[in-house]
């Protein structure tokens, strides 16, 4: 298996009904969306601070996380995993909301700073590296920084939600080409995509 494949995916998101349908929950749409589509069943970790479970698609295996800490202690759930696993850094793919993007774009990078993501930010902080791969999500912004809490922990509006379960779709189609490595041309094609 290249060093570069994935084997564990991260989807970040607050637990609890309140938080279900919350911008910031985009992370877990995610991993729900992959786990139903490929027939596995997440279930509680205590171990690992998060509910867990594993999908195999074209031969190779990778794990999918939802942390159940909230948002701010997600580097908690991540480290967990990842040192019992021993997954090196770049065999993770974290994946978030992100305001800089609007609502139906996705982009896939690998490293970066935090942005202001109160996850990525506990993530780089707990791992003590950021070599970790992302795939951002876009909720938009609301123009306003004073806003932006309500905002992420707001529902998007009908038009934005099926914009970005569009995005989640058009990434997890990519998934055989992400867990094999072929980054770059995953970024050529969702990078590329017009928003809807």
């Amino acid at each position: 298996m290249p060093s570069s494949s994935i084997q564990l995916i991260v989807g970040l998101g607050n637990p609890g009904a309140e938080y279900r349908e919350t911008r910031h929950n985009a992370g877990y749409w995610f991993v729900e969306d992959v786990a139903e589509r490929h027939g596995c069943c997440f279930r509680s970790e205590r171990r690992f601070h998060g509910d867990t479970c594993m999908f195999t698609l074209e031969g190779r295996a990778c794990r999918l996380l939802k942390p159940t800490t909230f948002m701010n202690r997600s580097g908690q759930s991540v480290a967990a995993l990842v040192n019992y696993y021993r997954i090196p850094l770049e065999q993770v793919l974290v994946v978030h909301d992100e305001l800089d993007l609007p609502p139906g774009a996705v982009r896939l990078k690998q490293g970066g700073g935090h942005g202001g993501h109160n996850g990525l930010r506990d993530i780089i902080s707990v791992l003590g590296g950021r070599d970790f791969w992302r795939l951002r999500v876009g909720i938009g912004h609301p123009g306003d920084s004073r806003k932006v809490v309500g905002y992420v922990l707001g529902r998007p509006s009908k038009e934005d939600d099926l914009s970005i379960r569009d995005a989640l779709s058009r990434a997890e189609d990519e998934l055989p080409d992400i867990l094999g490595g072929a980054f770059q041309r995953v970024m050529n094609r969702l990078h590329t995509a017009a928003p809807p």
